[in-house]
């Protein structure tokens, strides 16, 4: 069995976005959701929109010169949150 970085997807109230993603990647989205619905049990692959999100939320978790420019930014800013 293939072992992929999402596991089961939160069901979140989302935010509105449009955007437009090059053919290969959107393909590959595709590829990916049938694996991992084929990993967790599931009948139906799952769709593109839906893993977009936690893909670049696990991208930017891991994103170790993110997570130092934000700090940093947060802190230039007193601290005080958007």
């Amino acid at each position: 069995m293939t072992t992929l970085k999402l596991g089961p997807l939160a069901d979140e109230r989302p935010a509105k976005l449009t955007i437009e993603l090059p053919a290969a990647v959107l393909r590959d989205l595709k590829i990916y959701g049938a694996l991992l619905a084929q990993s967790s049990g599931d009948a139906e692959p799952v769709e593109p929109a839906r893993l977009i999100p936690p893909m670049l939320e696990r991208f930017m978790a891991t994103d170790r010169g993110f997570a130092r420019a934000r700090k940093t930014a947060f802190q230039s800013r007193g601290g005080a949150s958007e």
